[in-house]
C-alpha cells in the first residue's frame, strides 16, 4: 500500500503503560503502509492499544470506520458492516454500478433479504468499491475491536476486500481475543479478514513495576512492594486484572497483612470460575488444596487426603482451569505429577471464595502431606488459630532455614506468622520475632514493609535492646535519603543509654549521617572509628567490621595514608560471614581498593565472586550493589555491550525494589554514554543529579555530576560538561576527596576546557590533580591526564609534544587493561594528526572503539572523519556518519530550522529524538526534512550524510 499517511504526533496516552516497545513496532507497521492485528487474553489492554493507536493516526486520515463487536449480537448478519460503512456508503453509493448498489443497501438496511448465498458476488464487489471510492478521496483508516464476536458475513466481506486493496491507501487495525496461554497460529483465522502481510502482535503481560505504574496512574498507589508484587503474581501481569484487585485493596477497609491472600472481587471470579460449577464438591474441594499449596502435584493431593486427584485435574483441565499434563505425566513446566492452575488468578480466586473453614481443611491436610519443612511449617500456622507457642516455634525454625537457603523474603513471611502465633508469656518474645522479620525484609529488599514492622515494634517495645535495633531498621530503611530520619538519632541515642554494644550500633550509623547528611567525610571517619572500638569493647565482631570497613573506605576516598592498615585490620580474622559479603563490609571495600588501584583483574575476579555469594544468600540490597561493581569493571575494561547489560540488571532490580536508584541511574548513564544511546545518557544522569539534590546525599551528588558531565562531553556539549563538572569538583573538595580515581571526571574536565578555550584552566586542573595521583600511585589516571594535556599542548601549538604524550598515553592504557581509554587517545591522536596533514586515517581508533562496541564514540568519529574527508570504513550496526552544523557548508541555502534539523541528522538522531532536542513535533520535523531533501535536490537521510562529507549524493 502507498504511504499516504503522515507521522503522526505522539501524545503520551496516560492509559497506556508497558507498551512502548509494542506501540514502536506498531508505528513501524503502520508508517510502511500496512496493516495490524492485535491478538491476546481478555483485559490483557488489546482495547486499550487499539484506541491509543487509533488517535494518534486518525487525525492524519480522511475516513475513520470502526465497529466494535459483541458478543451477544454476534448472530446478527452484516452488523460489523452497518457499523463501518453505514454513515459513509451514501457519500460514493452514486459511483457503484445499480446491481452493487442494491445489494449493499439490502445488506445495511434489512428492507429485502439479502445474504452472502443470494446476493454474493454484487455485496462483495460493493464493498470493495466503496472502500475503493473511499480511498480515491484520501487515506481510510478501518478499525475493528473483538474480532471474535464479528458476525459471519461482515467477517468473509472484509476478507475478500482486503486481500484486493493492494496499493490502496487503506490501513485496516484490528484486536481479538485469543487464549491466556500462547498456541501457535490461533490468530491465524482472524488474519484472513486482513490484508497480506498484516503485522500480528501479541500483548504480553506487563511486568512488576509496570503493574506498579499502572496502578499509582489509576489512584491506587501508596502499596507496599510486597503487596505490588503478590499483586502482580496473582494478575499475571494482566491490566485488568491488576486493577481489579487494586480497586478491591482500596475498597477493603482491613488490607491483608503481610502473608495473608490478596481480596479477589466478584467481578473477577465470575470471570475465571465460571465452569467452577460444572464440577463436583469434591473435585472444587482438591482444586482448593491445590490452590492452597506452594507446588501443588497430584502426589501431594493424595497425600493430603483427595484419592482421585488424577480424575478430577482431569476433568479441571478440560474445562481450561489447570494446565493439561503431558502424555508422559508431567505437567508444562517438566515437574513431575505437576498441577499448574491456566492462570494465577483462577487459584487465587479459588482460596478466596473458599470459607475460612475450609481454607484451615485445606492447610491442615498440606501440613501433614508436605515433605518441605517451611511448607509443613506455614500450613501448620495457615491451619491454626490463636496463640501457640509450638506453632511459632517452628514457625522460626522454617524462618532460619530459608534464611539459610537463601529466601529472605520467605523468611520474612514466616517470622510474622512466628510472632502472630507467640503467645505473650513466651520465652522468646513476639517483638523478636517481628524485628528478625523485619531485618529479613531489609534483606531481601521490601524495605516498606522492614519499615512497617519497626515502627509497630517502637510502639509497643519497651526494651532498649529491642528498641535500638529497630532504630536501626528505620535508619536503613531510608537508604540514601538518610535526611527524612533526622528526629531518629536523638532517640535511639537516648535508647541506647551507656551499653556499648548499642551505641556502637547508633555511632555506626551516626557515621553515614556525617558523610550523606553534612558531607564531613573526616566527622564520618572519626564516628567510623569510634563505633569500631565500642564494638570491640563490647565483643560486637559484625559491627566493629563493618564500622572498620567504612573507616577505610573514607581513609582511601580523603587518600589518608591509614587506609591500607585500616582495609587490613577490617579483613582480619575472625570474620563474620555475612557482613563479609555485605556491600558496606571489608569485600566490598577491598573492590573498591582494587578497583581504584588499577588492578581490573582481580577487581573483577572479587567483585564476581561477591555477587555469586550475595545471589545465594538473597542479599537484593547488596546484589544491586555488586551488579554495578561489576559492570564498573567491565566498562573499565572496555567491554562497553557487558557494561551495559549489567547496568541495566542493575537498575532494574533498583527500582523493582527501591534501592539506590539515584546511584544506578548514575552509574547506568555512564554504561549508556560509552556503549549505548547518548540521549538516554543524558536523561538518566540528569534524572540522578535530581534524585541526589532531593535526597540530600551529598557523596551521590558529585557521582552524578561527574556523569552528566560526561554525557555532555560525548554528546558534543563541551560547555554543559564544564558547568557540570566544576561542580563535581566544588562538591569534592568540600566533601575532603583527594583520591581522582573515584570519580575519574578530571581529565573531561580538562578535555572540556580545551574545547571552549580555557587551556590555561584545563592545566590548572590536571597540575593539581595529577600531584594526588602520583601521591597516590593511580596509574590509568595518570594516563588519562596525559592525554588531556597533550589537548593542551596541542591547543598551545606545541603539536609534536602532544603527539608524543598521546602516543605514549595509549600505550600505557593499553598496558592497564582500560580499553575504552585507549581508544580516546587513539582518537585524539587521529584528529591530531589531521589537523597537522589536512588528512589524516581514523581506522586505528575506530577499530578500537568497535572492539569495545563503545558506539556514540564510534558516531562522534565518524562525524569528524566526514567533516575532514577521511571516511571510515563502517561496521554491521554501525549508523552513518555525523557532523556538527558548523562543518555544513552546502546547506548556507537552508532556514535556521532547517539547518538544525539536518545537523541533527548527521547525529545520528531518530526524528523523535530531533522532536525533543528542538521542542517541536514529529510531524514538523518530517516537514522541515521534505523541504531540505526538495532545497537541497535530495532523496534521504544518507545523502545529507554524503553531502556533508564532501561526496557527491
Amino acid at each position: 500500500m502507498r504511504r499516504d499517511f503522515e507521522e503522526p504526533v505522539r501524545p503520551r496516552s496516560e492509559q497506556v503503560i508497558g507498551r512502548e516497545e509494542l506501540l514502536g513496532r506498531a508505528r513501524g507497521q503502520l508508517s510502511r503502509g500496512g496493516s495490524l492485528l492485535l491478538h491476546g487474553p481478555p483485559g490483557i489492554g488489546k482495547s486499550t492499544v487499539l484506541r491509543a493507536i487509533t488517535a494518534e493516526y486518525a487525525e492524519s486520515a480522511r475516513t475513520v470506520l470502526r465497529c466494535s463487536a459483541t458478543e451477544s449480537e454476534s448472530h446478527l448478519p452484516f452488523l460489523a458492516l452497518v457499523d463501518l460503512l453505514g454513515l459513509v456508503a451514501d457519500e460514493v453509493a452514486d459511483a457503484l454500478p445499480a446491481p452493487q448498489q442494491a445489494a449493499l443497501e439490502a445488506a445495511l438496511t434489512g428492507r429485502a433479504e439479502s445474504s452472502l448465498h443470494q446476493d454474493g458476488l454484487a455485496l462483495r464487489l460493493a464493498v470493495l468499491s466503496v472502500l475503493r471510492a473511499l480511498a480515491a478521496k484520501g487515506p481510510v483508516l478501518l478499525v475493528a475491536d473483538d474480532l471474535q464476536w464479528l458476525d459471519a458475513p461482515s467477517a468473509e466481506l472484509l476478507a475478500f476486500a482486503a486481500r484486493r486493496l493492494g496499493g490502496m491507501p487503506v490501513r485496516m487495525l484490528g484486536a481479538v481475543r485469543t487464549g491466556t496461554e500462547p498456541k501457535e497460529q490461533e490468530h491465524d483465522p482472524y488474519l484472513r479478514a486482513y490484508p497480506p502481510e498484516t503485522l500480528a502482535l501479541r500483548l504480553p503481560p506487563l511486568s512488576r513495576p509496570q503493574v506498579s505504574e499502572l496502578l499509582t496512574a489509576r489512584g491506587y498507589g501508596g502499596l507496599r512492594r510486597s503487596t505490588l508484587r503478590d499483586i502482580h503474581h496473582t494478575s499475571g501481569g494482566n491490566p485488568l486484572f491488576a486493577l481489579e484487585i487494586g480497586r478491591a485493596l482500596a475498597e477493603s477497609p482491613t488490607p491483608p497483612r503481610p502473608g495473608e491472600p490478596l481480596p479477589v472481587p466478584t467481578s473477577l471470579r465470575a470471570l475465571v470460575l465460571s465452569r467452577l460449577e460444572l464440577l463436583s464438591a469434591e473435585a472444587r474441594q482438591t482444586l482448593l488444596v491445590a490452590s492452597a499449596g506452594a507446588r501443588p502435584t497430584q502426589s501431594l493431593l493424595e497425600s493430603a487426603g483427595r484419592p482421585d486427584a488424577e480424575a478430577e485435574i482431569a476433568l479441571a483441565a478440560s474445562l481450561g482451569l489447570v494446565a493439561a499434563q503431558g502424555p508422559d505425566g508431567h505437567g508444562p513446566d517438566g515437574q513431575e505429577n505437576a498441577v499448574r492452575f491456566a492462570h494465577p488468578l483462577v487459584s487465587a480466586a479459588l482460596y478466596a471464595q473458599a470459607t475460612p473453614q475450609d481454607r484451615r481443611a485445606a492447610h491442615a491436610a498440606l501440613s501433614t502431606a508436605a515433605s518441605e519443612p517451611i511448607e509443613r511449617a506455614r500450613h501448620l500456622a495457615l491451619a491454626t488459630t490463636g496463640t501457640d507457642e509450638q506453632v511459632a516455634a517452628r514457625l522460626s525454625e522454617a524462618a532460619a532455614l530459608a534464611r539459610d537457603r537463601g529466601a529472605p523474603s520467605v523468611a520474612a513471611q514466616l517470622g510474622l506468622l512466628a510472632a502472630r502465633h507467640t503467645p505473650a508469656d513466651s520465652h522468646v518474645g513476639a517483638d523478636e520475632r517481628r524485628l528478625r522479620s523485619a531485618e529479613d525484609a531489609l534483606t531481601s529488599g521490601e524495605i516498606d514493609l522492614a519499615r512497617e514492622v519497626a515502627r509497630d515494634v517502637l510502639e509497643r517495645a519497651a526494651d532498649p535492646a529491642v528498641r535500638v535495633r529497630a532504630w536501626m531498621v528505620v535508619i536503613d530503611s531510608a537508604g540514601q535519603a538518610m535526611a527524612d530520619v533526622e528526629a531518629v538519632f536523638p532517640q535511639a541515642l537516648a535508647d541506647a543509654g551507656e551499653d556499648p554494644r548499642l551505641l556502637a550500633l547508633v555511632r555506626y550509623q551516626l557515621a553515614w549521617r556525617a558523610l550523606l547528611v553534612e558531607g564531613a567525610m573526616g566527622k564520618g571517619r572519626e564516628e567510623a572509628a569510634r563505633a569500631a572500638q565500642l564494638a570491640a569493647t563490647a565483643g560486637d565482631r559484625s559491627t566493629e567490621l563493618l564500622a572498620l570497613s567504612f573507616q577505610a573506605q573514607m581513609e582511601t576516598l580523603m587518600g589518608h595514608p591509614a587506609a591500607p592498615a585500616t582495609l587490613e585490620k577490617a579483613l582480619a580474622e575472625p570474620q563474620d560471614l555475612r557482613v563479609a559479603v555485605d556491600h558496606n563490609g571489608a569485600g566490598a571495600t577491598r573492590f573498591r581498593w582494587l578497583i581504584m588501584s588499577d588492578q581490573l583483574t582481580d577487581a573483577r575476579v572479587s567483585i564476581t565472586r561477591l555477587l555469586g555469594e550475595v545471589r545465594r544468600r538473597g542479599i537484593v540490597e547488596s546484589e544491586v550493589h555488586f551488579l554495578r561493581g561489576l559492570a564498573e569493571t567491565e566498562l573499565r575494561s572496555g567491554h562497553c555491550g557487558r557494561a551495559l547489560d549489567l547496568a541495566h540488571e542493575s537498575l532494574r532490580l533498583a527500582r523493582d525494589t527501591g534501592i539506590g536508584e539515584a546511584a544506578g541511574n548514575m552509574f547506568t548513564s555512564l554504561a549508556e554514554a560509552a556503549g549505548g544511546d547518548v540521549h538516554r545518557a543524558l536523561v538518566l544522569a540528569g534524572d540522578a543529579v535530581r534524585r541526589a539534590e532531593d535526597d540530600g546525599d551529598l557523596i551521590y551528588l558529585s557521582r552524578a555530576l561527574g556523569a552528566l558531565g560526561h554525557a555532555q562531553l560525548v554528546a558534543g556539549d563541551a560547555a554543559g560538561t564544564v558547568r557540570s563538572l566544576r561542580r563535581a569538583r566544588e562538591s569534592e573538595q568540600r566533601l575532603g576527596i583527594s583520591d581522582p580515581a573515584r570519580g575519574r571526571w578530571h581529565g573531561d574536565l580538562a578535555e572540556a576546557l580545551v574545547l571552549v578555550g580555557e587551556p590555561a584552566e584545563a592545566q590548572d586542573v590536571i597540575t593539581a590533580t595529577r600531584e594526588h595521583a602520583v601521591r597516590l600511585r593511580r596509574a590509568s589516571v595518570l594516563a588519562v591526564l596525559d592525554r588531556a594535556e597533550a589537548l593542551v599542548k596541542a591547543a598551545t601549538g606545541q603539536h609534536e609534544a602532544a603527539v608524543q604524550q598521546l602516543t605514549s598515553a595509549q600505550d600505557r592504557l593499553a598496558q592497564l587493561g582500560y580499553g575504552l581509554e585507549e581508544a580516546r587517545a587513539a582518537f585524539a591522536l587521529a584528529r591530531l594528526r589531521a589537523e597537522q596533514s589536512g588528512r589524516g586515517s581514523y581506522d586505528e581508533a575506530a577499530r578500537l572503539f568497535r572492539r569495545c562496541r563503545a558506539m556514540p564514540w564510534l558516531r562522534q568519529l565518524e562525524a569528524v572523519a566526514a567533516a575532514d574527508s577521511a571516511p571510515v570504513a563502517a561496521a554491521p550496526g554501525v549508523s552513518a556518519p555525523t557532523a556538527p552544523e558548523s562543518v555544513l557548508p552546502h546547506f548556507d541555502r537552508l532556514a535556521s530550522t532547517e539547518r538544525q534539523v539536518a545537523a541533527l541528522v548527521l547525529e545520528g538522531a531518530t526524528n523523535r529524538e530531533i522532536a525533543a532536542r528542538l521542542f517541536i513535533s514529529v510531524k514538523t520535523v518530517e516537514a522541515t526534512l521534505t523541504r531540505v531533501y526538495r532545497k537541497l535536490g535530495i532523496r534521504s537521510r544518507v545523502d545529507i550524510v554524503r553531502l556533508a562529507a564532501g561526496q557527491r549524493p
